[in-house]
This record gives C-alpha cells, structure tokens and sequence, in this order.
C-alpha cells in the first residue's frame, strides 16, 4: 500500500517524486477499456528532462520548470512567490476575484464534499495529492502565515508549512493538474472555489514569476497577440482558408456558400476559435451555410488577424487576457455591428461574455450572445427545413464546461439535438453536472513532456467513462455513432484521447461540433454533409 501524501511532504528537499501513478492506482474503465493493464504505456521523463526541470511532483512534467542554478536563485523565486502571494490578496491589485478567492481562504469546513465531486480525484484512483483541498490547503496555511502574518497562534489554529524553493516548485506543477471546471465550486456548501485557487496560482506565477506553461504563454497568447491567432495565420492567410473552406462547403452542400468579410453594420459579428478553421473547416463551413440559409446579417472581421476567439489569459493570466479581450471587442466596434456572436468555444464563452464584464465598460461594452441560442432560434423558427431521418445514427452530446455550468446554457443545444436526431442519448450525469472533457484551462493543447498520458490517463478517464457508458449499447465498429462536443478545446482533447484508445478504429466514435448535425438533417443541402472519416 502507497503512503499517504501530506502536506509537509510538499517541502521535501529530494528531487523524487512524491507519488507515480500506475495503471491498476486509477479509476477502472467501462468496456471496451475494462483491462487497465493493457492501458497505453505511460511515458517515462526523459534524463534531461529531469536533469534540467523541477520534476519533484508525480512522474509527470507540464511547465518544465528550469532549476535553479543556486541557492541566491532560489531564495529570489520564493522572495517573488511571496510578493506575488501578497498581491493576490491586495484589492488594488485583484479587484476582479479577491472577494471568492478570500471566501475560500477563510471559511473553507473541509468538509471534502469537493473531493467527490472532482473528477481528477477520483480517476487518479483517490491520490491525495488531487484532492482539491490539497492545493488549497498549502495556499490558505502560506495566506495565514505571511499575508495575514498570523504567527504562532495561525499556525496552531490554521497549521503551518514550510515554505521554501521545493515546496513552490511543486505548487507551480500541481497548479496544472486542476482544469478549473469548478464542479468543485458547484457542489461546495459554502461556494468555495478549489478552481480558482489554481487559476490565481498560475496568475502568479505568471504575473510576478514569469513562470507558464509554453503553449498558454509563448506559443498561445504572446503569438495571439502578436499575429492575431495562436495558429500563427495572418488576415490574409485566414481569408485564403475560408475561400477554400467556402468552396468546400458550397460542393458538399450542392448550392453556392459564401462568407461575408467586414460588413458595416451587420446584425452579427461572429468570432469562431481559429482553430476550427486550421483542424475542422467543416465547422465555419456549416456556421456560414445555416447563417446564410437563415436570411441573417452577419460577418467576419478582417481586423482580428487571425481570426480567433479564444483567449488564453483566461487560463492563466489577467493582464494577457485584458489586452486580447480588449483586441476582440475593438474590431466589433469599428465595424459598428449589433452584436458578437460566439462560435463553438467555451472558454471563449467564458472570456468575453463573463470575464470581460468585469472590464469592459462604454462602447466597449458591445451585447454578446452564444451561438447556442441563435441556432436554437434558427432551427425551432421554420425558415429552415429539415429532415432527422439523416441523422438516424447515436449521438451523445458533451456540455462543455464553462458554456453550461458558469453560464447555464443546458437546453438551447439540446433542444436542437433532440429534434434532429432521433437516438440521442444523454450522458450520465449531463447538464451543470456534467464532467469536465479533461482538455479544459489549456490542457487540449499541452503535449511536453509526457504530460499528454495524464492528460489522457487522468483528466480525461471519467469523461471517457461517460462516453463509453453512453454508448455501451452500440460500441460494435459496424455502427458509426456522433460525440457532439460544441466547443473547439473539447474537440481538441476528444481527438487526441479517442485516438490515444484507438476509438475510432475499433469502435467507431466519431466526434464533431452541434452545426454539422444541423447542417446535416437540412433538407435543401446534399445528403452526408457529415462525412464519417477521421479528423
């Protein structure tokens, strides 16, 4: 039996890990997944890797930390920890989540109903070191000690902790091993909130530290900023990639598709993650063909280089998520549209239509509406005309976090999916209770190291549990059946795991966005706009 972690272990001098996860510690699957030894190999760190990174967590490296190269360095990142600890807590310098995040300090009952609701706890086999009080707890002891300087008498009544260069280290890493779906948050009596916790820790480190993980930071916002979108494209590369798509589009659907760019005025802005148009162009495509079908005025904007909505600050980051947001709402106003409207992203969903609220004031100011609702109008209105026998095949839908849980968007989309396809089945538990996809608070696009294999392993395992269970009736290959997941970063991690357990091969779970299968039942567009091929 594996010793229980603690808390003074945090701080322990030696480079060893404090837990190394194997496949028989996790949470067994359903079948076809019910041999967890015959789970993929989890990859072992590479020497260099542990040679030059802070590697002392769990076997699994997400930031890549480099090492100090001597104690004055040391001492210096611990004096930064602390002055950026100190910030967190100042209202001038978090006016934005000071009030819950002190909440969670303070009046926390570790009562630990949390942990039961937390889906990273439970798949890693119910380690310590995942409970989302575990985080928590080091940061409210630290808050006691050297913000509130509460001195002896704290840390009898609130528990001490040794706080040095190891014990931060550890704290950085496991600050990326939360996806911050605050079903934590939900299921707390007193509306502590664990995600937030992580979330402000990586503020930290970022904001005072200069530590992130590279794909949120160098490789996500600096370039979003920079170029306009984290895949790199600039305007005209984007115009280029819908003219195809829009040809694509127009051959699939047998009538001409067409995109509108930088209409003044236009009822609709829309702003899609760039990552549909490099990874699923079916989804623009579709988004432009039910738009325009619909008699709507929309458009895209040329101003947003890129074209992307999604906002990588929002995982890590205020002030980089300020400048990006700011960009979004900038080339809105410039084209004097009536609203935004946002594509199928969640955290997009959560950057500019929660988030932002708390910044954006005047003109800036501009209504914002989820795709969700507009095409629910669309479908229930009678302008279009559909038939569900074309998606007579099984479809689950996936709530992404922060659409439907922070933003209670339930029925809209399903309103849609229940009246277009015709053996739809819910997941278990569905709607605010629904579980994380394990890609979200960046994930889906982090792969260092071996990061991918927990990712895979241990955020995802309960969301793949209710995949399977949804489809427990039909995993035979002969029967194609639809994950819809109508958000872009959970089409991402769908891809990656359902590739990782061979899924698609050998059972044939397909994954796509809501407007391919509304596309899909439309009666004026060709039949099989759904094209049952791997993506």
């Amino acid at each position: 039996m594996k010793r229980k972690i603690s808390l003074d272990d945090m701080s322990k001098l030696e480079r060893e890990p404090l837990t190394h996860l194997e496949p028989g510690d996790l949470m067994p699957l359903p079948a076809p997944l019910e041999d967890r030894a015959s789970s993929p190999g989890w990859k072992p760190l590479s020497a260099q890797t542990m040679e030059k990174c802070e590697c002392a967590l769990d076997d699994t490296c997400a930031v890549s930390i480099p090492q100090p190269q001597n104690e004055q360095e040391e001492q210096e990142l611990v004096r930064k920890f602390l002055s950026g600890l100190d910030k967190l807590f100042r209202r001038e310098d978090n006016w934005t989540f000071l009030q819950p995040l002190l909440l969670t300090m303070e009046h926390c009952a570790k009562c630990q109903t949390c942990g039961d609701a937390c889906h990273i706890f439970e798949a890693s086999g119910r380690n310590e070191l995942y409970r989302p009080t575990f985080r928590t707890e080091i940061v409210r002891r630290l808050y006691f000690k050297y913000v509130k300087h509460g001195g002896l008498l704290s840390a009898w009544q609130h528990g001490d902790v040794k706080l040095n260069w190891p014990l931060v280290a550890r704290l950085i890493e496991l600050s990326y091993r939360c996806n911050i779906c605050r079903r934590c948050a939900q299921v707390c009596p007193i509306g502590a909130d664990n995600g937030l916790v992580a979330h402000e820790l990586r503020k930290l480190f970022s904001q005072e530290m200069g530590i992130a993980a590279k794909e949120l930071h160098e490789n996500g916002s600096m370039l979003q900023l920079r170029v306009g979108s984290s895949t790199g494209m600039n305007a005209a590369a984007v115009k280029d990639n819908i003219d195809f798509i829009d040809e694509d589009t127009s051959e699939r659907a047998g009538f001409e598709v067409k995109t509108p760019w930088d209409v003044e005025g236009a009822d609709i802005l829309l702003i899609h993650n760039a990552g549909e148009i490099v990874a699923w162009p079916e989804n623009p495509g579709a988004f432009a063909l039910i738009l325009n079908a619909a008699g709507i005025s929309w458009t895209l904007s040329s101003e947003l280089a890129g074209y992307d909505s999604i906002n990588y600050g929002v995982w890590y980051d205020d002030a980089q998520f300020a400048r990006v947001a700011i960009k979004h709402m900038e080339a809105a106003r410039k084209l004097k549209v009536k609203k935004i409207v946002l594509g199928e992203c969640g955290h997009a969903h959560k950057a500019l239509s929660v988030i932002a609220d708390r910044l954006l004031t005047g003109d800036l100011n501009i209504p914002r509406e989820s795709s969700m609702t507009l095409l629910r109008d669309i479908v229930m209105n009678g302008r279009i005309k559909f038939d569900p026998a074309r998606n007579d095949f099984p479809v689950t839908l996936h709530d992404p976090c922060n659409l439907v849980r922070l933003m209670g968007v339930v029925e809209p989309q399903r309103e849609v999916v229940r009246l277009l396809c015709p053996k739809f089945r819910e997941m278990e538990p569905h709607g605010v209770d629904n579980y994380c996809c394990g890609g979200g608070s960046g994930f889906a696009i982090m792969s260092g190291n071996n990061f991918s294999d927990w990712r895979f392993q241990v955020s995802g395992r309960k969301k793949l549990e209710q995949i399977l269970n949804a489809f427990s009736d039909c995993l035979d290959p002969s029967i194609p059946k639809y994950l819809c997941a109508p958000c872009s970063n959970c089409k991402g991690q769908f891809r990656d795991m359902l590739a990782y357990y061979d899924l698609w091969e050998k059972n044939k779970i397909l994954y796509g966005g809501l407007v391919e299968l509304i596309v899909n039942a439309m009666v004026d567009v060709k039949p099989g706009f759904i094209q049952w091929e791997w993506r």
